[in-house]
């Protein structure tokens, strides 16, 4: 039996995501109650400029009270894709504590507050999904949340920012230059007018510190995450990678030590094998590579970002907590009971791509080999090329520790024989 007092949702932003949000609810009704047990109606739809004309939508739902719109009591769910740390982290606290649940894509509020917002979720018998807030449609943290519960994930290796994957494939598959490639990403739409949240890794940090808290039962912050923007990669990287039979993708690394002690999270750029599924991720998509002891390796793959995507899973929320309200339960909450601490960068362990200028005379190569030595950092191959005077040392490590390398290379720019240390990339997915 459908019950036919429909469940109120009020809408916070109607940008790309939302009014996509917003069209769905509306075309696919029918289904959509068919699936809940119940309609569903927008009920409030809050916006900055109420003047501009969305189509689908009744002017006579638009608010700029956001506040107001949340604190009516009679609303049931609260979508927010508006983005930012405030006012969203009032605007969902409010719903919470008038009694709505809150179906939010805020990666960056989550990253950072994601604990007290659990919390107040919580304390008022409330949902709070976001699985919109990592990785666009493909589903990832519902299945890292409930499907792999029973489960232990040691490891979450991701893509999981369309616009850096776009310009990194671009460099990779025609030899352009990192501006050139990004010029063109900006030129398609992949790219905002000001790229730093993606070049520079904010956006895939914050997708880090959501997806190891929920893999590894841990609460991990934003400032725990190790990040490294892709500005500084080049044409030069690219080829000393085909070189060694890799490509270079910005990856977000979620890991548990071997010892179980610890975690560490971290976005970089990193060589990985051209065998490596993660390899094969082209364009403006998103890939997440799942570890784990029972299940093994598991791959999500799709499109990460896009108004039509991102809504597919705020609307997946959105049934999910709507089911929950009608039979007056709530799903899965923080799972943070694990506590493990967040190792420091220092203590991550990888290989290491090297690449040096040095003067072109004898008893180089030695002196670099001692300084490696001398810092317990073992060499795997060395590559040497030189002409008129200088040359091009590319060294390839064994696994060492990240504060042994550093140490390395700080020794390494000592030398007088080495004109600069070119390029340092770290070597993953082996």
């Amino acid at each position: 039996m459908m019950r036919t007092r429909p469940l109120k949702v009020a809408l916070l932003g109607c940008g790309v995501v939302g009014s996509e949000v917003a069209r769905i609810m509306t075309t696919h009704a029918d289904d959509l109650a068919a699936r809940i047990g119940a309609p569903v109606e927008l009920a409030g739809v809050a916006v900055r400029r109420p003047s501009k004309v969305r189509a689908g939508i009744d002017p006579a739902l638009v608010t700029t009270d956001a506040t107001a719109l949340v604190k009516r009591g009679d609303i049931d769910v609260v979508v927010e894709v508006i983005g930012g740390i405030e006012p969203a982290r009032a605007l969902i606290t409010t719903a919470l504590e008038h009694g709505a649940s809150v179906v939010s894509a805020n990666k960056a509020l989550l990253a950072q507050d994601g604990a007290a917002l659990h919390a107040a979720a919580e304390e008022h018998g409330r949902d709070l999904y976001y699985e919109a807030a990592v990785a666009g449609a493909i589903p990832l943290i519902r299945p890292l949340r409930e499907s792999l519960a029973g489960d232990k994930v040691n490891r979450v290796l991701g893509i999981v920012n369309g616009t850096t994957n776009f310009i990194l494939d671009k460099m990779d598959s025609t030899g352009a230059g990192y501006q050139e490639a990004l010029d063109e990403a900006t030129a398609l739409g992949y790219a905002e007018a000001d790229p730093t949240a993606d070049v520079e890794g904010f956006d895939a940090a914050a997708k880090a510190a959501i997806l190891a808290g929920i893999a590894f039962h841990t609460r991990v912050r934003l400032d725990d995450v190790h990040r490294e923007g892709m500005t500084e990669v080049t044409a030069a990287d690219f080829r000393s990678a085909r070189e060694m039979g890799c490509t270079i993708k910005l990856l977000a690394i979620c890991e548990r030590a071997r010892d179980g002690a610890s975690v560490t999270a971290r976005v970089h750029p990193a060589m990985i094998p051209l065998s490596h599924p993660l390899a094969s991720v082209r364009g403006a998509y998103n890939a997440v590579f799942v570890e784990s002891e029972a299940a093994g390796q598991l791959m999500f793959y799709g499109p990460g970002a896009g108004g039509a995507p991102t809504a597919s899973a705020v609307l997946g929320d959105l049934v999910a907590v709507s089911r929950n309200r009608l039979n007056g339960t709530t799903g899965p909450g923080e799972s943070a009971y694990a506590a493990l601490p967040v190792s420091p960068m220092g203590d991550v362990v990888t290989r290491y791509h090297i690449s040096l200028d040095v003067a072109d005379k004898p008893g180089v190569l030695a002196q670099v080999a001692t300084v490696f030595a001398e810092h317990g950092v073992s060499i795997d191959t060395v590559r040497q090329q030189g002409k008129d005077g200088e040359a091009s040392l590319v060294v390839v490590t064994h696994r060492a520790s990240d504060a042994s390398l550093t140490g390395t290379v700080e020794a390494l720019r000592k030398l007088d024989t080495v004109r600069g240390v070119a390029s340092i990339m770290r070597v993953e997915g082996e």
